[in-house]
């Protein structure tokens, strides 16, 4: 090894979804909306005046800033922006989790957790879930370094209540309590009303799933205007210019369609709710998700096997080999009617051969 690799920063990436490059098939591995963005979407990116793209954006993204702050009755300076929600929770762990405690999370996540702890070298514990993929409480009644969790949490779609997540937060008043809601849009309560009452809680949401902007990278957190600052402080100091002219004008007309967002957004429930009464007519075991996607085993089929014969197919789903509490599971997003529908008629046809 040649010394000069001895100051390299190595890190085990994470590994995203696969995005194949198919005409005709069924994508249901990745989290994304079936359905296009709200129809402002779409002017909004054709009225962009193309001489704008050879100035910078604006730095404090104002436009997309207050959308989020008038849909969610904030003050503008309570609303921090980044491009898609892992930016923002990237420099939430570069801003608040520098304590010489463990940063506490579930051992079954978002796995991009682990990864921003070993990159900025923050120490960090996993908290396992119990038997039946829920957050104890209890678990998190104790010293560290800041707590982060997603409600409903990823991969198994377990919701908190919001009792849960504020005996978490009265546990632990002297650190940043982050709750990762990129799901709640999905059939959770939000945890954004506790805001005004606990001044180290911050919650973040993203435009990927329930606005169907995954393309554009949108994410934001909301909090008190004393931590958005410290976000904006570290933010500025990475890179002033994190959020480009389109994508400001598309996000800042997506968040002002509220009666789209909801009709999706509905559809997608009612469509998830429907497929999980066909997994249980064909003898799957999961949990009750209020997510856009279900985490799903059959007792008597492989996880591995079926995740490869729906891939032959172009059926995609997701399949997680670690840990190994989960390796006979899949997760499979919601698509529409007439996906989900094709979906199940091969699982029954795969399953009773």
């Amino acid at each position: 090894m040649k010394n000069w690799e001895n100051n390299i920063r190595k890190v085990v990436p994470y590994v995203p979804g696969e995005q194949p490059k198919k005409e005709h098939m069924i994508k249901l591995n990745t989290n994304e909306n079936p359905y296009p963005p709200a129809p402002g979407v779409a002017k909004a990116v054709a009225d962009v005046d193309i001489d704008r793209l050879r100035l910078y954006p604006d730095p404090v993204v104002a436009d997309l800033v207050q959308g989020i702050a008038d849909f969610y009755k904030v003050e503008n300076n309570q609303v921090f922006v980044g491009v898609g929600s892992d930016d923002v929770l990237a420099m939430i762990f570069m801003t608040f989790f520098n304590a010489k405690e463990p940063i506490l999370f579930p051992d079954i996540t978002y796995s991009f957790y682990d990864v921003w702890a070993e990159m900025f070298r923050i120490p960090y514990e996993r908290i396992p879930l119990d038997d039946e993929f829920k957050i104890r409480t209890e678990d998190y009644k104790k010293a560290n370094g800041g707590v982060i969790f997603p409600n409903p949490n990823a991969p198994t779609g377990e919701l908190m209540t919001l009792e849960q997540i504020e005996q978490i937060i009265q546990a632990n008043p002297d650190v940043i309590v982050v709750v990762d809601e990129a799901y709640i849009d999905f059939g959770g309560e939000s945890a954004l009303p506790l805001i005004d009452k606990y001044d180290n809680l911050i919650v973040v949401q993203t435009f990927s799933k329930s606005r169907s902007m995954a393309g554009s990278r949108i994410g934001f957190a909301i909090s008190n205007p004393v931590l958005i600052k410290y976000l904006n402080d570290v933010k500025y100091s990475f890179n002033s210019y994190t959020m480009d002219t389109i994508t400001i004008a598309a996000g800042t007309a997506a968040i002002k369609d509220r009666a789209y967002f909801e009709m999706t957004r509905d559809k997608i429930i009612k469509t998830r709710e429907w497929t999980k009464q066909e997994l249980k007519k064909l003898g799957f075991v999961f949990g009750d998700s209020r997510s856009n996607f279900i985490f799903a085993r059959h007792p008597q089929v492989s996880g591995e096997a079926l995740f490869e014969a729906l891939k032959e197919k172009d059926i995609y789903v997701r399949h997680f080999s670690n840990p190994a509490r989960i390796n006979e599971y899949l997760r499979i997003s919601i698509g529409t009617d007439e996906q989900m529908q094709e979906f199940i008629d091969f699982l029954k046809a795969y399953i009773n051969q």
